[in-house]
């Protein structure tokens, strides 16, 4: 679901804001990106042309990013796993923020065979997420101590959590909500 303030017409004072018509294409695509033109057009009553001009301007503006398929990990024999991390009060210089800023494209994490999804950066309990998957839970474990190792005054706590079952993953439900029976 769209936060209120994607749903606001856009006007001049409020940067960053959505029309209603650039809510209804987000809308389309996060319901399948892969849809083509015709049947964007059609899920949001537009012309093709008019998709695509939006469609356009938000790549443009950077609104959207890119686009990804969703896949299920466990057939690729990987597993999803969640790590948060809290960090430490000491002061932060921009070379790492540099290096977080740019954690996926890290060689080290690729030799473990970790493909990070996600990271966030939060404001709460903990600082920092980071959804990824990798081959085990040995690997996993790999991986949180190499964060650990790399950012040694950073850091002060990691939780390392398997994230068991997902009911939505980018914006798409689970073809197979059955699955959870397994877990409950």
């Amino acid at each position: 679901m769209l936060h209120w303030y994607l749903m606001k017409p856009k006007s001049k004072d409020t940067p960053g804001s959505l029309s209603e018509d650039d809510t209804l294409v987000v809308k389309a695509l996060h319901k399948n990106s892969k849809d083509s033109l015709q049947s964007l057009a059609k899920s949001c009553g537009f012309s093709q042309q008019k998709v695509q001009r939006i469609i356009k301007r938000l790549e443009n503006e950077g609104i959207i990013w890119g686009y990804t398929a969703v896949t299920d990990e466990k057939k690729q024999g990987r597993l999803r796993y969640i790590v948060l991390i809290k960090r430490s009060m000491n002061k932060v210089d921009k070379e790492i923020v540099k290096k977080i800023a740019h954690l996926s494209y890290d060689e080290e994490y690729e030799k473990l065979e970790i493909l990070i999804e996600d990271g966030f950066y939060l404001h709460g309990e903990y600082d920092w997420m980071i959804i990824f998957t990798a081959k085990s839970l040995r690997d996993a474990k790999k991986f949180s101590s190499v964060l650990l190792e790399k950012y040694p005054n950073l850091i002060a706590k990691v939780t390392l959590m398997h994230a068991m079952f997902s009911t939505k993953n980018h914006h798409i439900k689970n073809p197979n909500p059955e699955a959870l029976f397994e877990f409950l």
